[in-house]
């Protein structure tokens, strides 16, 4: 089962390389925007956007409402299972 978690781009980190800096779950990774950007696109302009990010790409853009939808859920998940920090653990693994 594959599964995208919400991420807002906070930064780039190379434009050359279609690297951004995201925040997922209140942390900071570098997610890959190849997937979402075309080639010589100003990537600035994606800056506060809001992605599914999967194994460090970003497969598409999504609404902030649907995304913080989607964090919530999956912040009742986790409390649910009693795993409170497990879930961020292992999502950004």
């Amino acid at each position: 089962m594959c599964l995208g978690v919400p991420a807002r781009i906070v930064a780039i980190a190379d434009a050359g390389q279609m690297l951004a800096i995201a925040e997922i779950l209140g942390e900071r990774r570098e997610i890959n925007l190849s997937c979402i950007a075309d080639p010589g696109e100003k990537l600035s302009e994606r800056i506060g956007q809001w992605v599914l990010v999967h194994l460090g790409f970003a497969l598409s853009r999504v609404e902030e409402s649907d995304a913080r939808v989607t964090l919530d859920l999956l912040r009742q998940v986790d409390e649910a299972e009693d795993g409170r920090g497990h879930l961020k653990a292992s999502l950004l693994a």
